[in-house]
């Protein structure tokens, strides 16, 4: 889970899906970022660097994990407002830093920068754009449906990878997944938030056909992938 063994080259991320939601570990070169950790060992975390919350429910924000991998391994904790209020007594004040929309976080080289997140039944979701060392970058969609901005973030931080939702959260599904893509374009389009293998595969058939010059990538829980920077 915490990719312990391997490293990335230069202009490279790792990352893994860590479960049927949107949780998922990312590693640069030099830091390990978790979003969304829940349904998962906190042992299985021996070098993280952040813990990235997009909002408070219950399948993102999980109080107790997130406190015990805090205490292992001393990371930050980055969240939004809502999750910030609900991780304050857990989470010394040193460790934990609040993060909205158009605000970032320099994190060492690498930057966290929040977007908006068309989620409403969230009280301060957001999305998430990570960009590593190298000027690798990722789009992590959380819950969010599409909303017309998403073509302006794509536009300007031409993202590498993006992490679609096409399942489980209301109103989404393949085709709303496959719209995130279209309007981001990034070199990579992966379908997560979802137990469904039909729902990925139904992802990827329409990603084909209606954005072909975007690769699909269908991940496996627990398996490394690697993204290298678009050239």
């Amino acid at each position: 889970m915490s990719i312990k063994t391997k490293k990335p080259g230069k202009n490279e991320i790792l990352f893994v899906w860590l479960n049927r939601y949107a949780g998922v570990t990312i590693k640069t070169p030099s830091k390990t970022l978790v979003t969304d950790p829940v349904d998962v060992k906190p042992r299985n975390f021996k070098n993280v660097d952040a813990i990235l919350i997009t909002h408070e429910h219950y399948d993102h924000l999980d109080q107790p994990l997130i406190s015990n991998i805090q205490k292992l391994t001393q990371c930050t904790v980055i969240a939004d407002p809502t999750s910030t209020r609900k991780l304050q007594n857990t989470i010394p004040p040193e460790k934990l830093q609040e993060i909205q929309p158009s605000s970032e976080i320099r994190f060492g080289e690498v930057t966290i920068k929040a977007e908006k997140s068309n989620h409403t039944q969230a009280a301060t979701p957001i999305t998430l754009i990570i960009t590593s060392e190298d000027g690798v970058r990722v789009y992590h969609t959380s819950d969010s449906l599409p909303f017309p901005e998403m073509a302006a973030i794509g536009e300007r931080e031409k993202p590498d990878v993006v992490f679609c939702t096409v399942g489980i959260a209301p109103k989404t599904s393949p085709e709303t997944g496959v719209e995130i893509a279209r309007l981001t374009k990034p070199k990579v389009a992966v379908p997560y938030h979802t137990g469904s293998t039909a729902d990925m595969n139904k992802f990827a058939e329409l990603l084909k056909k209606d954005v072909p010059n975007v690769k699909c990538l269908i991940p496996e829980v627990g398996k490394i992938y690697q993204v290298s920077k678009r050239m």
